[in-house]
């Protein structure tokens, strides 16, 4: 780990120029002291860093200072092989590699491409925090310890056991056999089995894991994506309510952002849409209904129209008197 850190150390020095010992702790997620203590062990090495006093001071490498110190490990790869497929750096605990890993990619870089691929870094933004109605993303997060656990027993394909909140249960110890990690929509699941049976495990609802010695008891070679459509489906089969729904078309966002699932979407005559939407329980339909307003009108079933009727009734009747 720390030779890791001590690559990283030249690298950002190398790509960035002077740096303080704040700004270098903040990027290696270390304390000051420990990156003063890096700083001393590259010096001893013959690494030419030294340091600036001032208000603008800091430390730097001397210039024309090259390293071939740009191999990747395990994790780094990792992370730049699911980069690719959205944010799951993030759900699946690899940030830290992933910026480790895309400083060693520019420092490969000839010196004649690296100032150009950095600009061009700068000229793209992928999935901001926030979007053009302020709406903050909110993504879950994972304990990077537990994170690491259960990544290692995914990997290694060995038994895990999970300390896992249930929903309106209390939380308990399972051991599962990993299969593998997805992350949808900022939510990142740990698919496994538990005692031969499929299981579907929210990873933010997970407080602790350990990876065991013991193999798991699954097939050397998976289809992630079929597994997870199979898991989808037999979700969506239990325990959930169908909804039709006659709904603006620019409210249409809106309302999937809410929904479980969209089963059947058509346009109707008038122009708005018309939409088949499963959502998890009648509660769960008429807050997502209520939000649209006007914009949204529940077809069926009956009991989730009597229910929204009886709830405008009721603030109709709070706000009728006009004192």
């Amino acid at each position: 780990m720390r030779a890791d850190r001590l690559v990283s150390l030249v690298l950002l020095l190398r790509q960035r120029g002077r740096l303080t010992a704040e700004t270098l702790a903040r990027e290696l997620e270390v304390s000051t002291r420990t990156v003063l203590r890096d700083i001393e062990a590259l010096s001893a090495a013959g690494v030419p860093v030294y340091a600036e006093r001032g208000r603008h001071g800091g430390f730097a490498l001397l210039p024309g200072f090259r390293t071939e110190l740009t191999g990747l490990n395990h994790d780094e790869a990792l992370a730049l092989l699911t980069a690719g497929s959205g944010r799951g750096e993030q759900a699946f605990g690899l940030g830290s590699a992933l910026a480790s890993a895309m400083r060693k990619v520019v420092d490969a870089l000839p010196e004649s491409h690296r100032a150009t691929a950095s600009d061009a870094a700068q000229r793209f933004l992928v999935e901001p925090e926030t979007d053009l109605l302020s709406r903050r993303l909110v993504t879950e997060e994972v304990p990077g310890t537990t994170m690491i656990e259960i990544r290692r027993a995914v990997l290694a394909g060995h038994k895990l056991r999970i300390h896992y909140t249930a929903t309106d249960q209390a939380p308990q110890w399972r051991t599962v056999d990993p299969i593998g990690l997805v992350t949808v929509r900022e939510r990142g699941y740990l698919l496994a089995t538990r005692s031969g049976a499929d299981r579907t495990y929210r990873l933010s609802r997970v407080s602790a894991a350990e990876e065991l010695p013991e193999p798991a008891q699954r097939p050397n070679r998976v289809d992630l994506d079929r597994v997870w459509r199979e898991r989808c489906t037999q979700f969506l089969s239990s325990g959930h309510i169908a909804v039709l729904i006659r709904v603006a078309p620019a409210r249409r966002e809106d309302l999937l952002s809410t929904a479980v699932a969209v089963r059947a979407s058509e346009p109707d005559a008038d122009g708005w849409l018309r939409l088949e939407v499963t959502f998890q329980d009648l509660r769960h339909a008429e807050w997502a209904l209520w939000q649209l307003g006007t914009d949204a009108e529940a077809l069926a079933p009956g009991s989730l129209r009597t229910s929204l009727r009886n709830r405008a009734a009721a603030m109709a009747t709070r706000y009728g008197d006009s004192s």
